[in-house]
């Protein structure tokens, strides 16, 4: 009784989005507030239309700036309402990286394997037709970070941007090191699974921020002490929100830099659950360090 009342509060969570908030100062002293719309791991299929209500809503923040950290998709035929959903942020300079439900359709899986190590890709899945996504994001101005850099303008700033492919199914590849742009303020990392050796690299790169997705924040939560998994390496206190990598937070005197990982939105669609783990959006605000 216990555990089927659990499932179904399970399911009802995982409709329940919120935004979360965060203000992480890692910008030069006098700059200005920048703030940045964190999305990551819609899991979107044609049914659900209230993530996709949800997701529009977020354009009334106004952010300087969006970063997608990828697994927008979870259907063949979900890139038509992914672009729906984020078609009133497009408009915004923003960036993105693909994650493995960008790439290929989920299948059935249990969740117990996730005990054994991070899950595993298999070839029979279903390729998504992730280069139309792509077009889609490029062709409204996105930078597309898929082991690759660029620079984007936000907030009257200009940051510098590094990002690879999805970790996860092997296609990282760190692209060849660059000075950070004369004109940028800070180098801003882009990665959908939090690897340690991608972090390792985007630490040693000169990245002051890095954003993530990917672990879904445990998804199933033991309340009062929090995820189980990770389904990467990374190690559990820093499965969702906001800490300093590898060790303590800039502003608690370390001398790590800042990581961001976003708990996302969805899960697969054949495990449409979470458990004292809320589907969630973040809005950073990147503020002057003290």
């Amino acid at each position: 009784m216990l555990g089927a009342a659990g499932l179904a509060w399970g399911v009802v969570e995982a409709g329940r989005y919120v935004l979360r908030r965060a203000d992480v100062p890692a910008l030069p002293a006098g700059s200005p507030d920048v703030t940045v719309l964190h999305l990551s791991d819609l899991h979107l299929t044609p049914s659900r239309r209230d993530r996709v209500a949800w997701v529009k809503d977020l354009a009334a923040l106004a952010p300087d700036a969006v970063v997608n950290t990828g697994d927008n998709l979870a259907h063949v035929e979900a890139v038509p309402v992914a672009v729906e959903a984020l078609a009133p942020l497009l408009d915004r300079p923003g960036a993105f990286v693909f994650g493995s439900n960008d790439y290929f359709e989920p299948r059935p899986a249990s969740p117990l394997q996730y005990f054994g190590g991070p899950s595993r890709h298999r070839s029979s899945r279903r390729e998504l037709p992730h280069e139309l996504l792509r077009s889609i994001l490029t062709g409204s101005g996105w930078v597309d970070l898929n082991n690759s850099r660029g620079t984007m303008t936000a907030g009257g700033l200009t940051f510098d941007l590094v990002g690879t492919d999805d970790a996860h199914l092997g296609r990282d590849e760190f692209p060849a090191g660059a000075p950070i742009a004369a004109d940028a303020v800070v180098r801003l990392g882009v990665t959908h699974a939090p690897y340690l050796s991608v972090l390792e690299r985007m630490r040693a790169d000169g990245a002051s921020v890095v954003l993530a997705g990917h672990t879904h924040g445990g998804q199933v939560c033991v309340p009062g002490y929090g995820a189980l998994v990770t389904n990467c390496d990374l190690d559990t206190r820093r499965v969702k929100g906001l800490s300093g990598w590898p060790g303590r937070r800039p502003d608690e005197g370390g001398d790590s830099m800042w990581l961001h990982v976003s708990a996302g939105l969805g899960t697969s669609p054949y495990a449409p659950f979470r458990f004292a783990c809320r589907p969630e959006a973040t809005l950073l605000t990147l503020t002057a360090a003290v």
